[in-house]
């Protein structure tokens, strides 16, 4: 594209609910030309063309073959998060497109996440705060007791860069620490946090206070915990997700807090989300249920929109693309 016309970048919407957002646009200006879905399909004729590049946010917007088939100069999809199960990568590279996501802006923040969901369920913040705000309240029951945090043992499945990160956190609290991986971490990083390595995931369900669960979304992390894992869980363990929902066996989830099977649940991620509003999850007092928060504060939503320029400059101007994703 000539006459120093910047490449144009195709966002799902500014602002709204499923839109990039507003604090991002002039940022996002200096280095493209922005198009939203609805520029782009009221007049594709002339838009098509001039999408080089696109930058989904929440998921949006949808990548499927038609719209592929629609961007002839399309080089580049970036993602703002680290999941890339909304898409099909395969499909996406048979069109010779790239595909990058933020793994670095959101480690942080999501880890952030998980030790506050974590505390939060042991320390029964949640019934804690309704309890102080009720119109009847006079005292709180002697008996209204939380789980320990300090000296209990943390269960991480998905000692990645963000599973890590919590290991570093954990330890701060001085949490005995054990991991689950694919892969087995150097010896020197185990010994900076103090983990100790399962080899099987049944070993840390046994052992753990509190189970983290930190996996992408695979067919095989599909139900990853269902029935048989809540099992073998201690009754007074709390089961903690911030991956995906669907990386956990909800039915067996919901029967295992109604039986005592384990004590509580803290979740960020559920299936679907938002749950449908009679969903027995929703009505467990020894749940807690967040919209998805793990990467929404100002600093690291600002590092995703930066890391995806970064990534998309890359690939347009021929070079290694810093967070490329390759389908497996």
């Amino acid at each position: 594209m000539g006459g120093g016309e910047l490449p144009g970048l195709l966002v799902n919407e500014i602002g709204g609910i499923h839109g990039i957002l507003r604090g991002h646009v002039v940022f996002l200006k200096k280095h493209f030309c922005l198009i939203t879905m609805k520029e782009f399909l009221e007049n594709k004729k002339h838009m098509s063309k001039k999408v080089q590049a696109i930058y989904l946010w929440w998921h949006k917007p949808v990548i499927d073959q038609e719209l592929l088939q629609s961007l002839p100069n399309l080089k580049v999809i970036a993602n703002s998060g680290v999941g890339m199960d909304h898409l099909d990568l395969k499909l996406v590279a048979s069109f010779g497109v790239k595909m990058a996501n933020a793994p670095h802006a959101v480690s942080s923040s999501t880890a952030d996440t998980g030790m506050a969901l974590l505390l939060a369920s042991a320390r029964r913040l949640v019934e804690g705060y309704h309890i102080a705000i009720s119109s009847g309240m006079e005292y709180c029951e002697a008996d209204f007791l939380g789980a320990e945090v300090t000296g209990a043992t943390l269960g991480i499945i998905g000692m990645g860069r963000i599973g890590y990160k919590i290991a570093l956190r954990a330890k701060a609290f001085e949490m005995n620490i054990l991991y689950h991986n694919r892969t087995r971490r150097k010896e020197q990083e185990e010994q900076a946090v103090g983990a100790a390595y399962c080899e099987k995931i049944d070993g840390l369900l046994q052992q753990a206070d509190f189970v983290m669960v930190v996996v992408s979304l695979t067919p095989q992390t599909h139900k990853l915990i269902g029935k048989r894992e809540l099992e073998l869980m201690k009754p007074t363990a709390t089961l903690i997700n911030i991956s995906r929902g669907a990386v956990i066996d909800q039915e067996a989830l919901v029967t295992a807090l109604q039986t005592g099977v384990i004590r509580a649940a803290a979740l960020d991620v559920t299936y679907p989300e938002p749950l449908p509003r009679d969903h027995a999850l929703l009505k467990l007092k020894n749940v807690i249920i967040t919209p998805h928060l793990g990467i929404k504060t100002h600093k690291a939503t600002y590092m995703i929109t930066e890391e995806a320029v970064e990534n998309i400059l890359a690939a347009l101007n021929g070079l290694p693309i810093p967070s490329e994703v390759l389908p497996s």
